[in-house]
């Protein structure tokens, strides 16, 4: 049975979130709301590896909406710019021998928020091109050029001009950033502009669970995106999920950076299913029945989790943001994560549920606030 077919046997059942619908019902699952937080609507990241900004943003909107804020539609090109900044100095002062690329982690938003500032959308767009996603291929490819020819030292040493000329094709990418504007009737910098919606990048706290370091530490975590090696805590895999439950139990988000290369990673369906049967040992012409209806989930151990990051099976894919849980009519339980692809596809909206088993074999980190981890955990943490 092919994906066509699929489409057209698809049933529509809907709860709204800001304007946008949330699936209850995707071909033969159906899906009972549990838990729902506040969120904006969905945006489209488009030609550009900038989910660690899209997601971030989303969650900081929904932390002003936790904090009973009216919501801001956040800049996430302002951030992309000042990220090109900081990476490009590093990337020089090692010589190139790192990498220079699009991808970062939630931490490197927090850590450019409190360096940089924050801007409103409608103030800041950065695709002043008639552009109105974002496409940065070309864009990588023109700034990286620009650093590796400098590093050739065509005049025997580095030109002190470099930043000026990386800056300018910055800007004629991104647009100049404002220095100040005006919002709402009120004139801010970028930094005051942080303090004004109240969010402190200092509450926020990255978590992640592998066994190659000790539990209740913090480390470097090895992926290529930790450029600026943002430190992670570490705890069991069980906890793990249990302090994501305890956030959105107590009206918190969670940002989510998880693996979305597996093939029970669906997009056109808007599913993330971890089944008891491997993909591999489906036979070919029932693989598309595992998006019918909902099927038998496997249980993952820590071991299982750790051997697939350690062999390269588990990456750092992409980052999203939770928003809810939902169970399905069997009793299986699903996050409900807000993507940043586009509402394009009239089957998700933009939304995807993730199954526990899922979250619990291929998540790589999550970051919530520091006052929606519980108590026990916390104190193990030293928080």
């Amino acid at each position: 049975m092919n994906k066509y077919f699929y489409f057209f046997i698809f049933q529509c059942f809907l709860i709204n979130i800001e304007g946008q619908e949330l699936p209850t019902k995707i071909n033969d699952y159906q899906f009972t709301t549990k838990k729902l937080i506040g969120a904006t609507s969905v945006k489209n990241q488009n030609k550009s590896s900038t989910c660690w900004i899209y997601s971030t943003h989303s969650f900081l909107e929904s932390e002003l909406i936790r904090m009973g804020k009216q919501p801001v539609d956040l800049s996430e090109m302002f951030v992309a710019r000042a990220g090109y900044l900081d990476r490009a100095d590093l990337y020089m002062r090692r010589q190139g021998n790192t990498a220079f690329g699009q991808g970062a982690e939630n931490g490197d938003v927090m850590n450019l928020i409190k360096k940089y500032g924050l801007t409103p959308q409608s103030v800041y767009s950065g695709m002043p091109v008639g552009q109105d996603k974002p496409v940065h291929f070309e864009m990588e490819a023109v700034l990286k050029g620009i650093l590796d020819n400098m590093l050739k030292l065509p005049d025997g040493k580095l030109s002190p001009n470099w930043r000026n000329v990386f800056k300018g094709a910055l800007d004629g990418y991104f647009g100049t950033p404002p220095e100040s504007f005006v919002y709402e009737g009120k004139t801010y910098t970028p930094n005051s502009f942080v303090s004004s919606i109240g969010i402190n990048p200092d509450d926020y706290i990255a978590i992640t669970s592998f066994t190659h370091h000790p539990f209740y530490k913090p480390f470097i975590l090895e992926v290529a995106d930790n450029w600026s090696q943002n430190l992670f805590y570490n705890v069991p895999v069980d906890e793990l999920k249990t302090l994501t439950d305890h956030a959105l139990e107590n009206g918190y988000s969670v940002i989510w950076a998880t693996d979305v290369s597996e093939k029970t990673f669906s997009r056109e369906f808007g599913l993330a299913i971890n089944t008891t049967i491997p993909w591999e040992d489906i036979e070919v012409k029932y693989r598309d029945s595992i998006w019918k209806k909902p099927q038998a989930e496997k249980l993952v151990t820590q071991e299982e989790r750790q051997y697939s990051f350690d062999q390269l099976l588990t990456t750092d894919d992409h980052g999203m943001h939770i928003i809810g849980n939902a169970v399905d009519q069997n009793g299986t339980s699903y996050y409900i994560v807000k993507n940043s692809w586009g509402t394009s596809n009239k089957i998700t909206n933009g939304y995807i549920y993730a199954s526990d088993a899922y979250f619990k074999h291929k998540t790589i980190s999550i970051m919530v606030h520091k006052n929606a981890i519980p108590k026990a955990i916390r104190s193990k943490l030293g928080l």
